[in-house]
C-alpha cells in the first residue's frame, strides 16, 4: 500500500509543477514526473509477490505468474513519452529563441 501512496505523491508533485510553476522547463520536468508516476503505478498493478515469468513449458504448470501486459504497455508508454517530451523541448526552445525567456508571465506577445 505504501508504494501506491508513493505513486500518488509523485503524481501530485508532477501536477503541482504543471499547474503552479511559471518556468516552461520546470513544467516539462513536472510532466515527466507525473508520467513516470503513472508508469510506476501500472507496473505495480501487474506485480505479484513470488511471481514467475510467464514462459510456458510443456513439463511445468505455472500457477503464480506475473502479468506481462502492464510491462508491455509501459514500454510503449515510455517510447511515446520520450517522443512527446522531445516535442515539448523543441517547442520550448523555439519559444525561447523568439522571446528570450522561459517565464510564461514575461511572454506577453504570445496570443492564441
Amino acid at each position: 500500500m505504501s508504494l501506491y501512496l508513493l505513486c500518488l505523491i509523485l503524481f501530485l508533485i508532477g501536477i503541482y509543477c504543471l499547474l503552479v510553476k511559471k518556468n516552461l522547463v520546470k513544467k516539462i520536468i513536472g510532466f515527466g514526473i507525473a508520467e513516470y508516476a503513472v508508469n510506476l503505478f501500472f507496473i505495480l498493478l501487474g506485480y505479484r509477490a513470488g511471481g514467475e515469468a510467464p514462459i510456458l513449458d510443456k513439463h511445468e504448470a505455472l500457477t503464480n505468474i506475473v502479468d506481462p501486459l502492464p510491462q508491455a504497455l509501459i514500454l510503449t508508454s515510455i517510447v511515446i513519452g520520450l517522443g512527446v517530451t522531445a516535442l515539448m523541448v523543441a517547442i520550448v526552445l523555439r519559444i525561447y529563441d523568439k522571446y528570450r525567456t522561459f517565464d510564461i508571465n514575461e511572454i506577453k506577445k504570445l496570443k492564441g
